[in-house]
């Protein structure tokens, strides 16, 4: 027998109710991200366990091995940064390791060495220094090891 829903409490009627079988929405926590602001400068070592986003100066050290370090387009930093993807929209001076992923994007400089599993440099991107890249399907073979000197995307000095 079929009920009429219009005489019914709203609150008894929720998606799952109405539909057993369609799962529940949840809304997702926004990510968890700390933010050096474009006015701070920061000596010293940094290392924390959510992503940072640097848009400010950094001088020394930058550490968070499972997440993302961000440098904003703003960002200066004269440090050595390990990290799980590291993203370059400014100034770079420092050595990059990465567990996944750097990304140098179009208005972006690193001045340093990098190893990674993989690495991605737009045009107009700088990149002085070495490369190493060192693929998780093969870490018994010998990583391969390119140099690069001025302008990335097969521009010269």
């Amino acid at each position: 027998m079929l009920h009429s829903t219009d005489n019914a409490p709203k609150s008894q009627f929720t998606p799952s109710t109405l539909n057993p079988a369609a799962p529940v929405k949840t809304v997702a926590s926004p990510i968890e991200q700390a933010t050096i602001g474009r006015t701070l400068v920061i000596k010293g070592e940094i290392t924390g366990s959510e992503s940072l986003y640097i848009d400010g100066r950094v001088e020394g050290s930058i550490t968070f091995k499972d997440h993302r370090v961000t440098v904003g387009r703003n960002g200066v930093v004269q440090a050595n940064i390990a990290a799980r993807e590291v993203v370059i929209m400014g100034k770079v001076t420092g050595n990059v390791e990465c567990s996944d992923r750097v990304d140098i994007r179009s208005e972006g400089t690193l001045t340093g060495d990098v190893v990674s599993q993989r690495i991605s440099v737009e045009d107009g991107a700088m990149l002085r220094g070495s490369v190493q890249l060192s693929p998780t399907e093969h870490k018994h073979e010998k990583p391969e090891t390119a140099k690069a000197f001025g302008a990335a995307a097969g521009k010269g000095n």
